[in-house]
């Protein structure tokens, strides 16, 4: 019960290192210099070289609209009568864009950002205001910086409230990497979404690095989803053979076969780190099955010298979630194998290709008669 309330408290709580903890791969630099930065960071930079760079404790408004002027959905005709009515429709154009804009000024945010366009006109009432912006987000990018940040994603701009604002970043920042510039909000109060930021010599070395980590913070979310660890080394697999060749001794007859081909194929799992350090197979397994059989079941296989080790001491542990699901998936895959009883093909075995030629060869020799006039 206490497990199951866990779980659902974590789950709860959304552990979702897809969305809320991105990966950025950065040419250039070191190993050493990258970093996991209390906060979110993307591959933007701000509208106009006008606008600020670098801003301390920023009001922060995220928007999901155009701050520009509305374009038909089909095809528009105007007709002027006079030579005034071109210039009311440009004025009509400028005093949409200016009351959006006057919408925002009126929170006296400091960083605007949004994920859809900002015009020329809208950026100059902005820069008048002393208000940076950032426009062209990705949909992802704005929900990690929701979360990073605090407020909420405002949909049109007379809906924006005060406490739609973000104010939990310490610091916005605009740096240069090569040739890119990236957006960095960091030194965040709380944050619920994170950037972990790579640097490395070549893109291939920031593929390798990202593999290793993405796998590191999965056992790391397993882990927390269910906190059981169980010892690693192949003892667990040692293990679990031994208790199955126990039990088949108290099976008479064909019964006990299953239980010790399944025993033989978790062996499988130490043997091979046997192999992989060079060492005498046969005689380190039987090692391995006395150590269970007398002192205990946390003894398993050194990856790097072949020597018997107890887990427990050695500190080298798998996670309960992905040790289950392995063994699940290899029986049940066991399972369907020995349900197929035939091989299905769509091609004729020529044993039945030879029987319709000799039947039809039967049937030329001996036509059947016709019935009598």
């Amino acid at each position: 019960k206490q497990w199951y309330q866990r779980r659902v408290a974590i789950t709860a709580g959304e552990i979702d290192i897809k969305r809320y903890a991105k990966v950025e791969k950065v040419p250039g630099g070191s190993i050493e210099m990258s970093e996991i930065l209390d906060g979110v960071m993307f591959n933007k930079d701000v509208t106009h070289t006008g606008m600020k760079r670098r801003i301390e404790n920023p009001r922060i408004v995220m928007l999901d609209c155009n701050l520009e002027y509305k374009k038909g959905e089909s095809q528009t005709n105007m007709e002027f009568m006079q030579e005034t009515d071109f210039r009311k429709i440009l004025q009509l154009e400028e005093n949409y864009i200016k009351d959006i804009c006057d919408d925002i000024i009126a929170l006296k945010p400091d960083l605007v950002l949004t994920e859809k366009g900002v015009s020329d006109l809208a950026q100059h009432f902005l820069l008048k205001a002393g208000i940076t912006a950032v426009r062209r987000l990705r949909k992802s990018d704005m929900n990690r910086v929701a979360r990073a940040v605090g407020g909420q994603i405002v949909h049109r701009t007379e809906e924006l409230k005060d406490s739609d604002v973000g104010t939990e970043c310490g610091l916005f920042e605009v740096k240069k990497f090569g040739d890119e510039y990236f957006t960095f909000l960091t030194k965040c109060k709380n944050p619920k979404a994170c950037t972990i930021l790579l640097r490395g010599a070549s893109k291939d070395v920031l593929m390798e690095v990202e593999r290793n980590l993405l796998d590191a913070m999965n056992v790391a979310r397993n882990v927390m989803i269910d906190p059981f660890l169980v010892p690693g080394g192949g003892a667990v697999e040692a293990a679990v053979a031994h208790r199955l060749i126990e039990k088949s001794k108290e099976i008479q007859g064909v019964g006990q076969w299953p239980y010790r081909a399944l025993a033989e194929a978790l062996r499988i799992i130490p043997k091979t780190l046997m192999q992989n350090c060079g060492v005498n197979t046969i005689r380190t397994m039987t090692n391995l099955t006395a150590k269970h059989a007398t002192t205990g079941s946390t003894w398993g296989v050194d990856g790097e010298t072949g020597n018997i080790v107890d887990m427990e001491d050695f500190g080298v542990w798998d996670t309960l979630q992905v040790k289950s699901q392995v063994f699940k998936t290899a029986i049940e895959t066991a399972i369907l194998l020995l349900r197929i009883d035939d091989i299905v093909s769509g091609v004729k075995k020529q044993s039945d290709i030879d029987a319709e030629k000799m039947a039809g060869k039967f049937q030329a020799a001996n036509p059947q008669e016709g019935p009598e006039e």
